[in-house]
C-alpha cells in the first residue's frame, strides 16, 4: 500500500515536471519593475482611448457613407426643435452632417478631445461624454430655432473642449492643467461658435454642449485624478512628528541618558536599569 502510494506521487510530480515550461533563452527570464507595469498601464490607456475614439469616428463616416452611396437625406432626422419626429434627433444628430467639409471639420478636433479625455479620466469621460449627448441635444430640441433642423457632431465637440479644459483647472494637476491650457489654444476660437452670429450655424449645440462640458467637469470633479498637494502646510508637517514619551528619572536625580545606572523609558522605546555598583552596595549595608 506504502509502495503504492509513494509510486502515485512520484508519478503526479513527474507529470507536473513535464507540464511546466521553463524558457532556454536567458533574455526572456525578465522581471517586471514598477516602472514596466506603470508603462505597460500607459499604453492600454492609449490604445484604449484611440479604438474607442476611432470606432465613433468610423460610426459618423459610415453613416455619412451610407447616405451619400444610396442618395438618402438622413438630415429629416436630426433635431427638428418642440417637434414629436425631432426627438429622434437628440440621439442620431451627432451621427448626421450635411456635406463632406462639414463631416471633415468635426471628426478631426471629436476623435482628438474624445481620445484626450479618455486618457486622462477613463470612465468619467464616458460618462460626460453620455451627458453631453443627450443634454446638447434635448437643450436644442427644448429652445432651437423654429423650422429649423439641427444636424452635427459640434455640440458634442464643444461639450468635450469644456469639459477638458475646466476639468484640468479645478483639479490643480500640473498635468490636467496643461491640457486644458492646450485646448483652450487649440479650440478657443470656437467661442465665437456660440454667439448667433450666423444663420446656418447652430450656435445653439454649441452653447448648450459648451455649457453641459462644463457642468460635467464640476459634477465629476471628485471622480477620475484628484488634486494633488505639492506643498504641504509647515503645521499639518509638525503634526505628525511622533510624541515624545517623558523619561523617567532614576534615583539620585539620574535622567536616564548617558548613564546606564538608571532606569526610564527614552523616545527611543529603550529601557535602562538602575544596577548599584559595588560601593553603593556597601554604603548602603548597615555597619555592624
Amino acid at each position: 500500500m506504502a509502495c503504492n502510494f509513494k509510486s502515485m506521487v512520484m508519478e503526479e510530480s513527474r507529470e507536473q515536471a513535464e507540464n511546466l515550461i521553463i524558457p532556454t533563452d536567458p533574455t526572456r527570464l525578465t522581471a517586471r519593475t514598477p516602472a514596466s507595469v506603470d508603462l505597460l498601464a500607459e499604453r492600454r490607456k492609449v490604445i484604449f482611448s484611440a479604438i474607442f475614439a476611432g470606432l465613433l469616428i468610423c460610426v459618423i463616416w459610415l453613416v455619412y457613407g451610407i447616405e451619400y452611396f444610396f442618395n438618402s437625406e438622413f438630415a429629416v432626422y436630426g433635431i427638428a426643435p418642440r417637434t414629436f419626429p425631432g426627438l429622434t434627433g437628440i440621439i442620431a444628430a451627432p451621427l448626421l452632417h450635411g456635406d463632406l467639409n462639414h463631416l471633415y471639420s468635426n471628426s478631426i478636433p471629436l476623435f482628438l478631445l474624445l481620445a484626450g479625455s479618455l486618457y486622462f479620466y477613463r470612465l468619467t469621460a464616458l460618462k460626460a461624454l453620455l451627458w453631453i449627448w443627450l443634454i446638447t441635444g434635448l437643450g436644442v430640441w427644448l429652445i432651437g430655432r423654429d423650422g429649423s433642423i439641427h444636424i452635427g457632431a459640434s455640440g458634442v465637440v464643444y461639450g468635450l473642449a469644456s469639459f477638458l479644459a475646466v476639468s484640468g483647472i479645478i483639479r490643480n494637476d500640473f498635468r490636467l492643467m496643461s491640457i486644458s491650457l492646450l485646448t483652450i489654444f487649440l479650440y478657443g476660437g470656437m467661442a465665437w461658435g456660440v454667439l448667433p452670429l450666423f444663420p446656418h450655424v447652430s450656435w445653439e449645440s454649441h452653447l448648450i454642449g459648451a455649457l453641459a462640458g462644463i457642468g460635467c467637469a464640476f459634477a465629476y470633479r471628485r471622480e477620475g485624478p484628484q488634486q494633488k498637494v505639492y506643498f504641504q502646510d509647515e503645521e499639518e508637517e509638525a503634526s505628525r512628528v511622533p510624541e515624545q514619551r517623558p523619561v523617567e528619572a532614576g534615583p539620585e536625580g539620574h535622567s536616564g541618558f548617558g548613564n546606564p545606572h538608571t532606569t526610564g523609558h527614552t523616545q527611543e522605546g529603550f529601557s535602562y536599569y538602575y544596577l548599584p555598583t559595588k560601593k553603593e552596595s556597601q554604603d548602603d549595608e548597615p555597619n555592624a
